[in-house]
């Protein structure tokens, strides 16, 4: 099963209202028309009333495309390890459910988190039911999400028991979030497996675009108070990185975006306007020199601030 360089990341409860959802199927088709491929959504991403939404949404916007790269469409979804989930059969059921929702099997099955942290007895049933998701042909193919190298390896020799490779591993990672492979080693571990490294939030929830300072105004809610504990800490790596961006001809955004498919992932960022699509398919087509990324490295690692991890991200 393929993966492109980049990937458009699904994240968002879509579908509050019509008009949004046109703009939504507009950014797909702009996306796929320009080479990207892999479509990643989850589960969980839409409940109460939007239960699902996400995934119906993609599966609209997937089935209305009738341009060219349609048949190279790559659809990759999250099973939340939900505290009620707790056999074999529920994955089975609730990737079947997703099917049903987009309208099609679904190409890569990935678990969206690890119980290690909390529920260890948990997940043996979970993995389970992903391996026979793939056994029974109803995936292309099997990834995880949120899992460091300890609990990977041990995945990965349970797999293999079965002969059901490891396609792919979700962590955070960007220039804000470098723990998994600078202090996990993750990247490493993956190169040795064969196992394609994804990257989640490659621009720190916007913290990197450029389009936030300490001094200006903040997004609302939680994002908003996490900006104002990040953003003052950050101000020297913001720098290197504007002036990265200026001599290349390039927004900020995009060189973020770039840094992460020079470190080998297949970074998954948002869009939810065509203007916003349109800057991330910017960041194709070229790589950053050795120079530059290492100039992006060593501000990162003096940054006074890193993004907050996902507690569900094992060692």
């Amino acid at each position: 099963m393929g993966c492109g360089t980049w990937a458009w990341g699904n994240r968002l409860l879509w579908g509050y209202n019509e008009s949004m959802d046109e703009q939504l199927q507009a950014v797909f088709d702009l996306c796929v028309r320009n080479g990207v491929t892999l479509f990643d959504t989850g589960d969980s991403y839409g409940t109460g009333k939007l239960n699902g939404q996400s995934e119906k949404l993609l599966g609209r916007f997937t089935t209305e495309y009738q341009d060219v790269g349609k048949e190279n469409i790559c659809i990759a979804t999250k099973l939340a390890a939900y505290p009620w989930r707790l056999t074999r059969q529920s994955m089975v059921s609730a990737c079947k459910s997703s099917a049903q929702r987009l309208g099609r099997n679904v190409d890569l099955v990935q678990m969206h988190w690890s119980t290690a942290n909390y529920a260890p007895w948990q997940e043996g049933a979970l993995l389970d039911g992903l391996a026979d998701l793939y056994e029974q042909g109803l995936v292309k193919g099997v990834g995880l999400s949120n899992f460091g190298p300890k609990r990977l390896k041990l995945v990965q020799k349970k797999f293999q028991a079965s002969n059901v490779p490891i396609t792919t591993l979700q962590v955070q990672y960007s220039l804000l979030s470098t723990y998994p492979v600078t202090e996990l080693g993750l990247k490493d571990v993956c190169d040795q497996l064969g196992i394609k490294l994804i990257a989640y939030s490659p621009l720190a929830l916007g913290l990197l675009t450029g389009k936030y300072s300490d001094k200006g105004s903040f997004p609302k809610g939680i994002r908003g108070l996490l900006f104002r504990q990040i953003l003052p800490g950050i101000t020297p790596l913001l720098g290197c990185l504007r002036e990265v961006a200026q001599s290349r001809n390039k927004t900020m955004s995009q060189i973020s975006i770039n840094w992460c498919i020079c470190k080998g992932a297949i970074p998954i960022p948002g869009a939810k306007s065509v203007e916003q699509a349109r800057e991330n398919i910017g960041a194709l087509g070229w790589q950053l020199d050795a120079g530059e990324v290492a100039e992006l490295d060593r501000a990162a690692a003096s940054s006074g601030k890193k993004m907050v991890q996902n507690i569900f991200q094992t060692k």
